[in-house]
């Protein structure tokens, strides 16, 4: 920022928690307008938060209400990301804080993003829609390095969840964990894995634990945004809707709750709902104010 660009408000929110000690926080700033790249950069970086999100104009042509539709940008502390789930969510609780709930449109690097807010006694909870998602394999020699990056033996992994990679919105690579124990315990090599996951164009792996048929427990690995692990993440949830699906591992038609952040003590929840007929995820969690 210049000299003579005013300061923005730069606003602190948690997502898929109702208390600000738990989810995931991420910065907002609901107007970017004089903000350029390195700005948005350093801001992400001086708050320390996963991912921070920046609004500004919408692109001509996206749709939605007028007031209610906006570009928006991502940017963990080492790079821009071209969708992060908790930082939508959190900015659709800022923004339904000033301008009621409702529907929302996010112009974002991987497509539109219609978000929905509503007030639930008292609570307000966003809903995400994702991008149209896609599921590709990974080779046996990426997933030997990624598990011994991770300190994995492969017999831990559960072999109902085959490994693939996952978008909607960004790429995660999804493994399965076949038990609770191998969860809780992540101590890995954050400079191999984060070698790894820049060449596999990568934004988390998302790490996954089924309690039963629609509850699951998940962990996220995020050395590519310089965080060992990201508390609660909606774009990998959405990934995770979309591979669990395609794969028929849960109905076409479910509702799925994700617990993340509880080997934190940041404890989040995520809802991944799958709707037949529809290629999308959506993903809704609360949020709140952290400061």
């Amino acid at each position: 920022m210049t000299t003579n660009t005013p300061t923005p408000e730069v606003l602190r929110y948690t997502a898929f928690s109702s208390t600000p000690s738990g989810g995931n926080p991420a910065g907002v700033v609901l107007d970017a307008t004089a903000l350029d790249d390195s700005d948005m950069l350093a801001i992400a970086a001086g708050l320390g938060y996963s991912e921070s999100a920046f609004l500004a104009a919408p692109p001509e042509g996206l749709g939605g209400q007028e007031g209610r539709a906006y570009s928006i940008r991502y940017f963990s502390p080492r790079a821009e990301v071209p969708f992060c789930g908790h930082a939508t969510i959190a900015t659709a609780i800022a923004l339904a804080e000033r301008i009621g709930p409702g529907e929302l449109v996010f112009a974002t690097r991987a497509g539109t993003v219609p978000v929905e807010v509503a007030e639930e006694d008292g609570t307000l909870r966003a809903t995400l829609t994702s991008v149209e998602p896609h599921i590709v394999e990974i080779t046996d020699a990426d997933l030997a390095e990624t598990l011994a990056a991770l300190d994995w033996p492969a017999t831990d992994l559960d072999p109902a969840f085959p490994p693939r990679i996952a978008f909607a919105g960004a790429r995660h690579l999804v493994l399965a964990a076949a038990t609770r124990a191998r969860l809780a315990d992540l101590a890995y090599d954050f400079a191999r894995l984060e070698t790894l996951m820049h060449r596999l164009d990568l934004t988390t792996v998302q790490l996954v634990w089924r309690e039963s048929a629609t509850v699951f427990h998940v962990r996220d690995p995020f050395p590519v945004g310089g965080i060992v692990e990201d508390p609660a993440t909606g774009a990998a949830a959405a990934a995770f809707g979309a591979y669990a699906r395609d794969l028929g591992l849960v109905p076409r038609n479910a509702v799925l709750t994700l617990h993340q952040g509880t080997d934190l003590g940041r404890p989040g929840e995520l809802t991944v709902t799958l709707r037949a007929g529809d290629p999308r995820v959506r993903v809704s969690g609360t949020g709140t104010r952290i400061s």
